[in-house]
Order: structure tokens, then sequence, then C-alpha cells
């Protein structure tokens, strides 16, 4: 397979007080052209500033290093205009929560249209044909009578598939989605799940941000699961759920309903600033001592990469 996106020592730190929050620290991985790649973790874990990162979407005061290659163009040191260039047509942003996502003074139709006037085409006409399209596709109907209203006007699911649809209405190359199965019903998730299905048959490079995992357990090609700014194991799907290797991804599958409700160990009060260790260790019930060191990013069998002691 061809690779779409190479991620490479990618750091985002953002400077508060006295301290520095180190949300992304550190993070390796590549992602393979029309792959659908989980990214799994709990609040806080940095899941979401590195998809922003993809689509040069931080905040101006963090600190940014690393790289980020996009078909070999280091997205990292491109403009602001080379990257409006990019954000929409090539790459694509799908944001959690989409009551707050959507602007409350334009009617959904014309939001869903502003990717397509920006990059594809400018005659009004055809650019609400394909707004009331995108709008059957997922399954906002009758289309002809939802595409002038208003966003208080939809339900959370709606709003939700309205999202999707200013997504890929740029034809992007590469979806990243944030959380779009949280704060949904069954019936609206079933709605979720079947279009991103769709759009992984149509060779849509899917990049899903979720703690969701009885969604990604029968969706994902690859799981990336990120602890404190970094990602602490890389495993296909199957591979992952039927022995997932880290002791955080053990804890998080433990928790589940199905597996017992264990909870994970809360830490110390050292955990979040360490002297430098894993940063597991302090809620890890397999610690050794030198866990002490940070430990690398260990390569297995192919795709998969665990960043523990336990299996140097």
């Amino acid at each position: 397979m061809t690779m779409i996106l190479d991620i490479q020592q990618l750091y985002v730190h953002f400077p508060v007080s006295s301290t520095v929050i180190r949300a992304v620290d550190g993070v390796d991985i590549n992602i393979e052209q029309s792959e659908t790649l989980a990214i799994i973790g709990e609040s806080g874990s940095g899941k979401s500033v590195l998809g922003l990162a993809l689509l040069g979407l931080l905040p101006a005061n963090c600190i940014v290093n690393g790289v980020i290659r996009y078909h070999g163009d280091n997205l990292l040191t491109l403009s602001e205009n080379e990257l409006e260039m990019i954000r929409g047509r090539k790459i694509a942003w799908v944001p959690q929560n989409p009551t707050g996502a959507m602007n409350p003074s334009m009617t959904v139709g014309n939001q869903i249209g502003e990717p397509i006037s920006l990059h594809i085409e400018k005659d009004k006409t055809k650019i609400r044909k394909k707004v009331l399209e995108l709008l059957q596709f997922v399954r906002i109907i009758p289309p002809e009578e939802r595409i002038d209203s208003y966003p208080y006007s939809f339900s959370g699911g709606m709003l939700q598939r309205s999202l999707v649809a200013m997504g890929i209405s740029g034809h992007p190359e590469v979806l990243v989605a944030d959380e779009p199965t949280k704060g949904i019903d069954i019936m609206n998730k079933q709605a979720i799940t079947y279009l991103l299905r769709v759009l992984r048959e149509e060779g849509i490079t899917l990049i899903i941000i979720t703690h969701d995992l009885p969604f990604v357990q029968n969706f994902a090609d690859r799981i990336a699961v990120m602890y404190s700014g970094r990602i602490v194991e890389i495993r296909g799907r199957q591979e992952f759920f039927d022995g997932p290797l880290h002791p955080y991804s053990r804890g998080l599958l433990r928790s589940l309903p199905e597996n017992g409700l264990h909870p994970i160990p809360s830490g110390t009060e050292d955990s979040e600033e360490n002297d430098g260790g894993c940063r597991f260790r302090f809620r890890c019930t397999s610690a050794i001592e030198r866990c002490r060191v940070e430990p690398p990013l260990i390569h297995l069998l192919e795709g998969s990469a665990v960043r523990c002691w336990l299996y140097e």
C-alpha cells in the first residue's frame, strides 16, 4: 500500500504559567492510503490535539515540532495559504460536539456548501445540487426540506451526520473524525457507522479519534493507543482485541462492561510530572525497576509496536 501520512517525532506543547503541557510528546506513526486507523485513549491523552495538528488547526500559542508528511510534503513547513488548499480539500476534519461546531446563524446547507465553494465549484446552483446529494447520502431526508434549516432545528444525531457531510463535501483523501459516536443514541451511532463504512469502501483514508472501543472493534484496520501524549501501542484490530500488549491497553479492555468493568488503578501525585520514566508506571501492576527509564517504541511484527520494557 502507499503511505499517505508519515508522522515523525511530533511534539505539541502548550506553555501554561510556569509549566508546559506536553499534549503530544514524540509521536511516530505512518498511515497507509485507504486505511482506517483508530486512535484510542482516555480523555487528555492527546488524541484530539494530534488530529488538529494534521490540519494545522492548533492555537497560535502552542509549540509544534517534528514532521507531518502528506504525500512527501511536510505540512508543518507550509504557509497558511498553502494549508488552506489542503484543509477540507485533501484532509478534512469532523469535530466532536456538533452543537458547538455548527454556526447557529447559517443554514446547514450553506455550511455544508462552504468547502465546495472554496475548493471545487463557484456556481451556486451546482453547489446547492451537491449539498442536496450530500444530505441524501447522510440520510437527512427529505433534503429539499432540510437544506435551508438552521442547526437549532436538528437533533444531535442529525447535526453529527451534517458534520460528516461537511467533511466529505470537498472530496478529501483523508477524513479525521473526532469522537464521531459520542453523545448520540444507538440508532444514530449505527447511521454514523454505516456512513463511515461507505466512505472506507470508497477508498477514503479514515482516522477515527475515539474512546468507543466497541465501535472500533468491528471497524478499524489498525489501532493506535495513546497515553499521556505518546503512542504506547500500535496493532492490527484483531490482534489488539485478541491480546493487547501494553498494560494500559489491557486495562482499557478490562474496563469494558463485558469484561467485568475493572477500573485502571489511579496514579500518585507524581504521575503527571515524573522523572522521565514510563508515564504509565504509577498505575501499572506490571511495573519493574527499569520503568524509571522511558522505553522506546519497540517494533515487533509488521505494523505492530509497543512502548514497554516487557517486550524488549
